[in-house]
Parts: C-alpha cells; structure tokens; sequence
C-alpha cells in the first residue's frame, strides 16, 4: 500500500485521528479540520479541473483523480470542451501552481482502474475538492463505497452551489446526477469509434503529449490519462505516437 509505504520511508509523520469511522465526524465548513492521514507532496501538473500530477518525497510521480467529484471535461479526446471546464482548470491551475506543496489524503480505496491515485487533495489547509463544489465548478460524482467519507459534506456544499445558481449550475439541465449534458450529435457527425478504447494518452512532465498503442514497448506500464479508439483520434487531441 503506497500510503504504509511512504510514511515508513520517510521521516515527516504522518497526522493521526484517534476515530476515522466516516460516520462519526460532525460536519464542518472547513473539511481540513477533520482530515486525517496525509502524505505529502507537491504539483508537477495540472491536467484539468479534478485531475492533478504530483510527485512524492520519494520524488516518484503519481496521477491523482480528485475523489468524490467531476469537472467539466477540457480535454477529452472524444468530446468538445464544455462549458465551465475551462473555468475550473484554470481556477485549480491558479490555486496549484507548478511546485507547490500539498497533501493528499488517500481514499480506502487508493486507485482507480487507470492507476491513478484516488484522494483528496490540500493546499494551505484548505481542500481542494470542496472549493471546486463551493465554487460551483464541480458536481459530487463517482460515489463508490468504501470511499465516501465526505460524501454528506460535499452534498450539503452542492446543494448551496445549486441554490445560488453558481458555475455550473447556472445553466439549466446541465450538471445531472450522470455527467454533464451534450448537445444532440449534430447528423454528420460521426458517433464514438468505439465502446473500449484502448490507444493510451499521456501528458508527461515536460508536457509532451504521447500515445501508445498495444503492442508497444511502453504501453503496459503507461497510465493513461485520457484513451483514445484510433491513432487519428489521438493525433487530433494533439498527441504524438511514442517512438518506441
């Protein structure tokens, strides 16, 4: 498990609570009083709005999908930008610039099928998944148990966004409990090329977009952070076959 493992192999302890019964802790403004173990590390880069490159103390880089929420997508191989993506990758770009130091709290549940590190994330004792709702930039989302600590929170915090008719739901019928509405798909426009795709996408640390096909060397140790059906697909989000 990375968390025992990185709190073992380093010498910055990590903070305990006495009770973590996800039941039990009363509901706060501030979720960064009632945070419990954490890891620190600090931003390589911002992907988009709830997805975020750190690296380790042990200086090894991760993919961390903010749990418990969903932004608008920026860039989707498959889908337009949509609205308010923009806004809310910026807005965590601005709050987490390259460098800075963070912690991230991991769910039970401590990856996704892509591998990439499920947590909650904080900058200057504030939580980066709970100003995304607050802000109206994010709507609570993917709510799979074991990881639902804050789930009574983050809908109480919706549920204000939506009231105020803020970001996201400024926009009637947009933000739903199953993603964000698409526009019907216009006659000639070509459906998805496929239900499963497997051509991965990966942004490194330079910021070099590459995509690797099955087959390929690195193709079975690449987390991808986006999946394409073909190579044109991919070529067209800007990324480049890997050369090996």
């Amino acid at each position: 498990m990375i968390f025992a493992f990185i709190c073992c192999m380093t010498l910055i302890g990590c903070s305990n609570s006495q009770n973590t019964n996800e039941s039990n802790h009363p509901h706060k403004t501030d979720l960064a009083e009632v945070k419990t173990s954490t890891i620190p590390a600090s931003i390589v880069r911002v992907v988009d709005g709830d997805t975020i490159k750190i690296k380790l103390d042990n200086s090894k880089e991760e993919t961390v999908r903010l749990l418990l929420v969903d932004t608008p997508e920026s860039v989707h191989p498959t889908k337009p930008v949509q609205p308010f993506a923009i806004e809310a990758s910026d807005f965590v770009k601005k709050l987490l610039p390259v460098g800075t130091d963070v912690e991230i709290e991991l769910g039970t549940n401590e990856r996704d099928k892509y591998g990439r590190l499920l947590a909650y994330l904080y900058t200057n004792e504030k939580m980066v998944n709970q100003l995304l709702l607050e802000k109206g930039y994010a709507r609570v989302a993917y709510v799979f148990a074991p990881n639902t600590k804050y789930i009574d929170e983050f809908r109480d915090i919706q549920e204000k966004a939506q009231l105020n008719e803020i970001g996201i739901w400024s926009i009637e019928n947009y933000a739903t409990s199953t993603g964000f509405a698409e526009k019907k798909q216009k006659e000639n426009e070509s459906p998805i090329a496929c239900t499963n795709p497997e051509i991965k996408g990966n942004i490194n640390s330079k910021g070099e977009k590459i995509y690797h096909v099955k087959g390929g060397q690195h193709y079975e140790q690449t987390k991808p952070e986006m999946l394409f059906c073909t190579e044109k697909d991919a070529l067209k989000a800007g990324f480049r076959n890997a050369k090996r």
